[in-house]
């Protein structure tokens, strides 16, 4: 029992930042029809960017202050790369057959990372500490079960993220406007909506969520690098399509119980036969039973188009 709570515990906090990558994805899917396949170097440059940011102001001293300075700042300069990938990448070929989109978000993603490749190396940097989280006494929960003071405000913090935007999406005249272009486009124009704008701006609110993934992600892994959001990216998707992709709530749902499964096959794996080096290939054999089951999600629902 102490082994299920501790890797419980580890898995719905992976599972919290798999939950903000994934909202990207199905933010930008439902209004678009677009799988943004650059998302997660998105979030690799919302990591860099709180690195940059912590080193050029020093702000490498354990700190909620500096964290929340640089959490705000990431956020901010990703959500300027979403609007300007969606303005000059993803805006002219939206015209055109979802294959050319689809090949674009691609071409994005590898252009984004190697550029970081080719400009800063592709060596590992070490993300400063804002939490302290190698002088913190974890807390005892459930007999040798514990969970640090970083784990739980990396909890909090993505909670209240995907809070925040709950709130947008239905509690605004913006998050309004978002519903009806994607529900009908063409009827969100007719009806006066700028949906140009409406798409720009999820593309920015997307892509600050990876941010704030991004620098949360390296306060438990501190080692960043620019091909991080490969696999990360990856698995994020699989959080989408698991939940149901286009829908809000699944993406959390979906990014919660991939975060949970790759723990568990850590913790247990080895009682049936499965190495904890298949912990990545988890992600990927719950997507194809997911799209041979339920190709919808758990909380989508299918949607007959006519041809």
């Amino acid at each position: 029992m102490d082994t299920f709570v501790q890797q419980l515990i580890n898995g719905l906090n992976v599972g919290a930042i798999y939950a903000l990558i994934a909202l990207g994805y199905t933010m930008v899917y439902g209004i678009l029809r677009l799988i943004n396949f650059a998302h997660g170097d998105v979030y690799m440059v919302g990591a860099f960017t709180g690195y940059f940011m912590a080193v050029q102001f020093g702000l490498g001293a354990p700190s909620l202050v500096s964290l929340s300075i640089v959490l705000i700042g990431s956020m901010m300069v990703a959500a300027l790369v979403g609007m300007i990938i969606e303005r000059f990448a993803y805006r002219p070929v939206r015209k055109y057959s979802r294959m050319t989109t689809l090949i674009m978000a691609i071409g994005v993603s590898l252009l984004i990372e190697n550029l970081y490749v080719a400009t800063i190396g592709a060596a590992p940097r070490a993300f400063p500490d804002f939490l302290g989280s190698q002088s913190q006494v974890p807390i005892r929960l459930f007999g040798n079960a514990a969970i640090s003071k970083a784990q739980i405000i990396i909890f909090l913090v993505s909670v209240a993220l995907m809070l925040v935007l709950q709130w947008i999406v239905f509690k605004t005249k913006v998050g309004t406007a978002m519903r009806a272009v994607s529900f009908n486009l063409n009827s969100a124009k007719l009806m006066g909506i700028n949906t140009d704008a409406i798409i720009s701006l999820t593309f920015a609110i997307g892509s600050a969520l990876a941010a704030a993934g991004g620098v949360l992600t390296a306060q438990y892994n501190p080692n960043i690098d620019p091909l991080m959001g490969i696999l990360t990216g990856l698995k994020a998707f699989v959080a989408a399509v698991l939940g149901g992709i286009g829908n809000i709530p699944g993406a959390v749902l979906g990014g919660l119980l991939i975060g949970a499964a790759e723990t568990f096959v850590v913790g247990y794996g080895s009682n049936i036969g499965i190495a904890s080096t298949y912990r990545d290939a988890v992600a990927f054999a719950i997507l194809i039973v997911v799209l041979l089951v339920r190709p919808s999600g758990l909380l989508g629902s299918t949607v007959q188009e006519k041809v």
